[in-house]
């Protein structure tokens, strides 16, 4: 039977740059309950997917689950937000996680390699991957699987890259040899919480989607955005707090990947441009991109209301 060691060998070779394996019973860890606290606050906003149970019982998604393998793949390029006109009030700032190739492609890609060679171990061996497409609390099985720490602002940080990576989970029937769980090593440090210009890190640990830049560049569909948020020329999610990290400062690291190396388009936009859109526009820049999912009313939205903010500060 194929062993913990051999699946995370295989997973080096196929690009991953992290990999893990946890037990798979969530539900008696204390995670469980910290999603329950969450959405009883509402901090979720409209999210509503974030209340399907199956995300606290992982066995709902595949009854017969025994094993978790987690991987982890680094997206940091040399580009940073800090050399890309960050203060110049007519640049747009875009996170960085859409600044190349929609990643659920590629790390979908290395996942089907990956879940097709495991299930060519054994006639017997079930195999489902999943890339942000199935209600998995994937930071706290990363976590559980000892390949990084849900940091303060809630993002997973890995010691060797930061937390400039995207996460991919295996869910097999096979019972395999753990990982330990990973330690949490934010310390002291309150950097993400002092930097969050809209106070969306409500405490350690604990974002609040009401108040997220991140949340209403890209989840909120409203037709306008709450006035109280001021969106720092953000209009499609935010990386202030990770920009933030010290984790990040030290480790990260460009990623091997070429295809996440950021489209031109996607580095320095014109926010007044991008206010105004077309939608033919918005598809030939957006192909391929993780960013589509903002749509382009929706982006038309965003641009327009950083524009409405920064001219509310020369008044």
């Amino acid at each position: 039977m194929v062993q913990s060691a051999d699946i995370k060998q295989k997973a080096y070779e196929i690009g991953f740059d992290l990999v893990g394996i946890a037990i798979a019973d969530l539900e008696s860890y204390p995670e469980a309950d910290r999603l329950k606290s969450w959405l009883a606050l509402g901090y979720h906003a409209d999210m509503a997917w974030m209340e399907n149970p199956k995300r606290l019982n992982i066995k709902e998604l595949m009854p017969s689950v025994e094993s978790v393998i987690c991987v982890g793949l680094n997206y940091y390029t040399s580009n940073t937000h800090s050399n890309i006109h960050v203060d110049d009030p007519a640049i747009a700032k875009i996170s960085r996680y859409g600044w190349g190739r929609d990643y659920h492609r590629i790390l979908g890609k290395k996942l089907k390699i990956l879940s097709h060679w495991l299930q060519s171990q054994g006639e017997d061996i079930e195999t489902r991957y999943y890339v942000d497409t199935a209600p998995i609390a994937e930071k706290a099985w990363a976590q559980r699987a000892g390949i990084g720490w849900i940091g303060k602002h809630s993002n997973l940080i890995s010691r060797g890259y930061g937390s400039w990576i995207f996460l991919g989970e295996i869910l097999t029937n096979i019972e395999l040899e753990p990982d330990q769980p990973h330690t949490e090593h934010c310390g002291t440090c309150t950097r993400c919480l002092d930097a969050c210009p809209t106070g969306a890190i409500a405490q350690p640990f604990v974002v609040d989607a009401n108040r997220c830049i991140a949340y209403h560049t890209i989840e909120n569909k409203s037709e306008a955005l709450p006035e109280n948020i001021n969106l720092n020329n953000w209009v499609a999610g935010c990386d202030i707090c990770q920009d933030v990290c010290p984790w990040n400062h030290r480790f990260a690291q460009e990623t091997k990947v070429q295809e996440f190396q950021p489209y031109p388009q996607n580095t320095v936009p014109n926010l007044a441009d991008l206010a105004k859109i077309t939608d033919q526009e918005w598809d030939k820049n957006f192909t391929g991109s993780a960013l589509r999912r903002i749509k382009p009313d929706r982006l038309r939205r965003n641009a327009k209301a950083a524009m409405t903010a920064f001219m509310a500060k020369l008044e």
